[in-house]
Order: C-alpha cells, then sequence, then structure tokens
C-alpha cells in the first residue's frame, strides 16, 4: 500500500507538469520543477564540485574558457532565462570532458583541452553544453524521471495488492530497466542531439567557425575508448553524429560569416 500511495503521490505531482516544444520543434514534458528550483540546484552541483574537484591554478586557463564563455552567451536568445553573467571553472581532471548548468554555470575539465585545440573547438563544447542548458534539458530528465517513479510505483503497488511483496519488488525491477533502455535513455540521445544543432548554431552566431565541431568529435574518436551499443548509450553514434554536424556546418556558414562581418570575432586564445 506504501508503494501503491507513494507512486500514486508521485504521478498526481506530475500530472500538473507542462508540456511544451523543445527549440528544435520537439514535445516536451517540463515542468516538475521551476527555474529557480533549477537555478539553486546547479548552484548548489557547481559548488559541490569546485569542493570536491581540485582547480587549475593555470590563470591562462581560465581565461580562455571565460573568453568563450562569454562570447557564447551573448548571443542567447532574450527568453532563455539564463541572463549573460555565467561563472566558469576549470577542473584538474584527464577525462575530455565539461558541462554547464541552469543559473549560469560552466564548468571544464583540463582533458578537453587534448580533444577541443582551438577556441573553435572548445566554443563546440561548451555550445553544446550550454544548448542542454537553453533547451531546459534538466528539467525534462527531472520531469521523466519523476514520471517514470511514479508508474512504476503505480505498477509495483497494484502487482503486491494481488500476488505480493515479491512479485511487486520483481515489477519494479524490470520496469526500471525497461524505462531506461526504452524511455529514458532515448530521450537523452535525443537531447544530445538537439545540444549539437543549438550549440553549433550559437557558436557560429557568436563568431566561431561551426565546422570544428567535426574537427572536434574527429579528435574524440581518435582518443579511442569502447563504447556501449547504440540503444543502451545517451549519446549518438559518434560516426553519425559527425555525419550530422557537417550537414548542419554547410549550412551555418553564411551565419558565421555574417556574424565575422559584423564584428562578432572572438581572441579567445
Amino acid at each position: 500500500m506504501k508503494k501503491l500511495l507513494l507512486g500514486l503521490a508521485i504521478a498526481a505531482g506530475v500530472a500538473a507538469c507542462a508540456t511544451t516544444t523543445s527549440p528544435t520543434g520537439r514535445t516536451q514534458y517540463v515542468g516538475a520543477v521551476s527555474q529557480d528550483q533549477l537555478n539553486q540546484m546547479g548552484a548548489l552541483a557547481f559548488a559541490e564540485t569546485k569542493a570536491k574537484t581540485p582547480q587549475s591554478k593555470d590563470a591562462r586557463q581560465l581565461t580562455y574558457v571565460r573568453c568563450v564563455v562569454s562570447a557564447l552567451v551573448r548571443e542567447l536568445p532574450a527568453n532563455s532565462g539564463q541572463g549573460t553573467a555565467w561563472d566558469a571553472a576549470v577542473f584538474v581532471n584527464d577525462e575530455p570532458n565539461a558541462f554547464a548548468l541552469p543559473g549560469g554555470k560552466v564548468g571544464v575539465y583540463t582533458g578537453i583541452f587534448k580533444a577541443a585545440r582551438n577556441q573553435d573547438q572548445l566554443a563546440a563544447v561548451i555550445g553544446h553544453e550550454i544548448g542542454h542548458v537553453i533547451a531546459h534539458h534538466h528539467d525534462e530528465r527531472i520531469t521523466r524521471q519523476m514520471m517514470a517513479q511514479g508508474a512504476l510505483g503505480v505498477a509495483g503497488g497494484l502487482v503486491g495488492a494481488g500476488y505480493g511483496d515479491a512479485a511487486a519488488n520483481t515489477t519494479t525491477q524490470l520496469g526500471s530497466i525497461a524505462a531506461q533502455g526504452f524511455f529514458l535513455l532515448p530521450n537523452s540521445r535525443d537531447q544530445e542531439t538537439e545540444a549539437d544543432i543549438v550549440g553549433q548554431d550559437l557558436m557560429a552566431k557568436a563568431g566561431f567557425d561551426p565546422r570544428a565541431a567535426v574537427n572536434l568529435w574527429q579528435n574524440m574518436m581518435g582518443a579511442g575508448g569502447n563504447r556501449p551499443p547504440q540503444w543502451l548509450s545517451t549519446h549518438p553514434d559518434p560516426k553519425a553524429r559527425i555525419g550530422e554536424l557537417q550537414a548542419r556546418a554547410n549550412g551555418l556558414l553564411p551565419r558565421y560569416e555574417q556574424a565575422r562581418a559584423s564584428g562578432r570575432t572572438p581572441h579567445c586564445g
């Protein structure tokens, strides 16, 4: 009964969420938390990362990252809700990665400099991460997670009422696996593709060469490493991703050239 009531409570909370359209026209379910709450969560996560992960002592690296971030966020749409006063940090970590959080926070790992070998390639990384934020992907993930938990709680409770706790636990476990494979992960791949689209457009507007996104992923692939099957991955297949980035880059060249002609020529180093 407790599981059933919990599931019903979560489902009732999610029922109040809104349906909206993403920057690429995809239907999104959002609203499980407010923008202020998302910003607070982002600030807390950023502070926690700073407390637990050493930061680079190379002032040039931080200046470099902040320059790229500033150039990108100046091009954010007015309705993004994120403003242009973003904070950035460089963390000592060999993993080639970066992240952006609601509330205007960007973190870059020192390992990314091995793959992002110039300012345009770094802009491709950071633009992609900022794309997640302005496309409300954090809100969407939280909302979808709550929806999945609510559905599993209701299913487990109903099975448990008829067949006992053991059957309820099995239902919840199997349902969790199914939710990951067919509900949560596919949505994450959609988000990754969407962040590519938003980020590549953003970098072209800011005067960074959108073709650098292709070079970045070629560098990432060159670094090697094993990948899980695509249907179990939260990221699109790298080869397919590079093809899509290349196709979009060609279409974004006029926007990039217009930005450069208008004086948006970043000199971040």
